[in-house]
């Protein structure tokens, strides 16, 4: 279990994941009234430690089928003249690196630029992957329900122009020590910091945990 997150979390987390892997195997119409009983339990924690919904909660984790896994973020840092791209997201006024959930069919590296590209406007190129950090150890204090995996991508730039979206109200460049309020759950300063690092050091070999 996750050292990051409160211990109600941890049990929830796995819990639902049991219950999830369970009702995907199982044949036995018994086991599965037990692995349902499970789900219920795990969205009764999830409800008692956040004040959310239980019903709400419930419903969420039945939506998630098949073996349960991590999902997977990607990230991109592009560099241009020592400043950082990042862009504002409407959901919460805050600034990241561009990126989101991977996509299906598509390789990590393709959903990186794509990100970017829809972001913010511009075009790039992967460097390097740069670290795979895990969301409950590196962006604590927000909490998240699933279990993550975090993919950072040194980029750079090779066209277009700034541009917001549907999800984005700004797009900029910063310096290293003069970042805007950052969006903790999908990117940190520490996590901003060492994508500089692996910058302006391409030899580093890729950070993980």
């Amino acid at each position: 279990m996750s050292a990051g997150d409160s211990q109600w979390l941890n049990i929830a987390r796995e819990l639902r994941a049991i219950a999830q892997t369970g009702l995907t195997f199982t044949a036995d119409r018994f086991d599965r009234q037990r692995y349902e009983r499970v789900r219920e339990l795990a969205a009764s924690l999830l409800a008692l430690g956040s004040g959310a919904d239980y019903g709400d909660i419930l419903g969420i984790l039945r939506e998630d089928k098949g073996y349960a896994t991590p999902k997977v973020d990607v990230r991109g840092a592009a560099f241009v003249d020592g400043r950082v791209l990042l862009v504002r997201e409407i959901s919460d006024g805050k600034w990241t690196l561009p990126g989101g959930w991977a996509d299906v069919n598509q390789t990590a590296g393709e959903c990186v630029v794509r990100e970017i590209r829809e972001e913010s406007g511009f075009e790039a190129r992967i460097l390097k992957l740069a670290a795979v950090h895990d969301y409950q150890r590196s962006n604590r204090p927000v909490r998240h329900i699933d279990s993550i995996y975090k993919l950072f991508f040194v980029c750079e730039i090779t066209g277009g122009a700034a541009r917001t979206s549907d999800e984005t109200s700004e797009v900029a460049f910063f310096p290293r020590d003069e970042l805007p309020p950052l969006s903790l759950g999908r990117t940190t300063a520490a996590q901003i910091d060492r994508m500089f690092q692996h910058a302006e050091c391409p030899g580093l070999p890729a950070d993980f945990e």
